[in-house]
């Protein structure tokens, strides 16, 4: 036999534990639907839609919410002659502009089209802008725009100002934009400009962390067509949903732990997926976490974490968000890239903090020094050091922050001596 071969498997069909799989109903997720039916019923009636922005951490259903109404919207729509509807999702994932934004619009509208895709560079803003404007007019009718993960773009938010105000604004003859935003920041809108928020006028649908009991209510459907039948003991769904709950309230980790047991499981050719495996499926996901929570910080987030780094190289940690901002500010400087207020970098260390990837100190000097924080990565310098350096970006900070830390080192072990 060869080095892979198929001996008896666990897995009846792992498709409902992949990331992509849409499941047939959205369970635990009654009120926020409502909320999202009727902020879309307006469209079916052929009337004015306000903007919709949906906010919560990731795994919190937002995403596939979206894609679940979104399909039922666009097949209901089919039944009124006098509604026509399209939708254009883009993710912003890599987009950290509102430029990037636009030229990836164009694109999706494009896709199908005989028209050339056009490149990331080489336009102004306001080109890109009214080409976008005329795609969006050769669509007609309403036409739902979702972005997802929206808070990457930052401060640069024109396109937010600008897709709302386009029918009033005459950019647009026959198109009637309507934004759906999925941002996994509570704070994004705060950061907006006055002006950006002033003319959103969008209905908010908030989805809170999933506790244990609704984790559990989501696995059982996705357990039972996944595994064969008799494989799972009665404490793996339970456990799978109860540390999920306690970390982050997140389906999609709660799936990938129990995808992840059964994958032991099936690797030491056992017979059933148990508790013992559950276990070892969450101290491999927790390492796994902290990589991934630190490549899918925005750009800011980056620099942030580049400055505490920094520090952190030069054994000058725990250190204060006065102290931590300043190195913040020299990052960006370098990078050419905007900066935050010092109370916007703080919001990103909470969330850093949240995620597990730093430690944070209250300190109280009383009216001598008063009230303060001080911050210091709670993971190993270099595996921060290996994801910047995966980030073209920040590729040139992290090699400077890494000959700092080894010329550190070099420093330490000479002092030493003496």
């Amino acid at each position: 036999m060869g080095m892979f071969e198929r001996d008896r498997q666990v897995f009846a069909d792992a498709t409902p534990l992949d990331d992509s799989y849409e499941p047939e109903d959205i369970r635990e997720r009654d009120d926020e639907l409502e909320k999202y039916q009727r902020a879309l019923q307006p469209i079916i009636d052929n009337r004015p839609t306000s903007n919709i922005f949906l906010y919560g951490k990731t795994g919190t259903g937002k995403t596939v919410a979206t894609k679940f109404m979104l399909s039922h919207l666009e097949a209901d729509a089919t039944s009124y002659d006098d509604v026509d509807l399209s939708t254009v999702w883009v993710s912003c994932e890599n987009l950290s502009s509102s430029y990037q934004v636009a030229v990836a619009l164009v694109n999706e509208i494009r896709k199908d089209q005989e028209k050339d895709r056009i490149s990331t560079t080489g336009y102004s803003q306001q080109r890109v802008f009214d080409l976008l404007y005329e795609e969006l007019d050769s669509l007609g009718g309403t036409v739902v725009i979702v972005l997802d993960e929206i808070d990457n773009i930052g401060q640069s938010d024109d396109i937010l100002y600008g897709l709302p105000r386009a029918q009033s604004n005459d950019y647009v003859d026959d198109a009637r934009p309507v934004i759906v935003g999925i941002s996994n920041d509570f704070q994004f809108r705060e950061n907006l400009s006055p002006k950006v928020k002033d003319t959103l006028a969008e209905k908010e649908i908030l989805f809170p962390p999933y506790d244990a009991n609704q984790l559990r209510s989501i696995l059982r459907p996705r357990a039972e067509k996944a595994f064969h039948e008799d494989v799972l003991e009665e404490d793996v769904v339970p456990l799978c949903a109860a540390f999920a709950a306690q970390d982050t309230g997140s389906a999609r980790q709660a799936i990938r732990l129990l995808r992840e047991a059964g994958e032991i499981a099936q690797a030491e050719e056992s017979e059933a997926v148990t508790g013992d495996y559950v276990r070892d499926a969450q101290d491999e996901l927790e390492k796994n976490q902290l990589y991934e929570g630190m490549q899918e910080l925005t750009t800011q987030g980056h620099a942030v974490l580049c400055a505490l780094a920094y520090h952190q190289a030069l054994d000058e940690v725990p250190v204060r968000s006065r102290d931590l901002y300043e190195r913040y500010i020299k990052i960006c400087d370098r990078l050419d890239a905007d900066s935050v207020s010092e109370r916007r970098v703080r919001d990103h260390l909470s969330d850093m903090n949240m995620l597990g990837l730093i430690s944070v100190y209250e300190r109280n000097e009383g009216l001598s020094a008063g009230r303060y924080h001080e911050y210091e990565l709670d993971v190993p310098l270099n595996a921060v050091l290996d994801v910047l350096l995966s980030t073209s970006r920040f590729e040139d900070v992290a090699n400077i922050i890494q000959s700092t830390a080894e010329d550190n080192d070099l420093l330490q072990a000479n002092l030493s001596k003496y």
